[in-house]
């Protein structure tokens, strides 16, 4: 007999891909048509006060060459800029634009109509519990995409 909730790991990684999908229909519905997922993950380690491509690079769990042509995608669309590092003067702060804060706030909406399906299919008290649950067994911080 497979142990119980054998398939918890298939739920939340389903989970985790439908708040994906939410947020970035969210965002593009906001008028941010010009974005991948990915690069929400970025504005993440972006926010609220810079990081340099290898700090992005880590956080997404890519090569630093990756985070480069990223970065520099951003910058493109006018999502993010380069500053001077305020303490390192070889490495460059990357920092959200208000067209990058902007569509962050896309997706912090995105993620409240999101909580609020699962709050009225689940009912509130079931929300913050499963919230809670899962604040005891995740590392806070590792929001990342499982791909590219």
């Amino acid at each position: 007999m497979p142990a119980p909730a054998q398939d918890l790991p298939l739920l939340l990684l389903a989970a985790a891909a439908e708040v994906t999908d939410a947020v970035h229909h969210g965002v593009v519905a906001a008028g941010f048509d010009d974005i991948r997922p990915s690069h929400g993950f970025a504005f993440v380690r972006m926010a609220p006060n810079g990081a340099t491509v290898g700090e992005i690079a880590e956080h997404l769990a890519v090569t630093k060459q990756a985070a480069s042509q990223l970065v520099e995608e951003l910058v493109k669309k006018g999502y993010a800029e380069r500053n001077p590092h305020p303490v390192d003067a070889r490495a460059r702060l990357i920092t959200l634009t208000e067209r990058g804060w902007a569509a962050t706030r896309a997706a912090d909406a995105a993620v409240a109509h999101f909580t609020a399906q699962w709050s009225r299919a689940l009912g509130p008290g079931a929300v913050v519990e499963l919230r809670n649950m899962l604040a005891h067994v995740v590392t806070p911080g590792r929001v990342r995409p499982s791909s590219w």
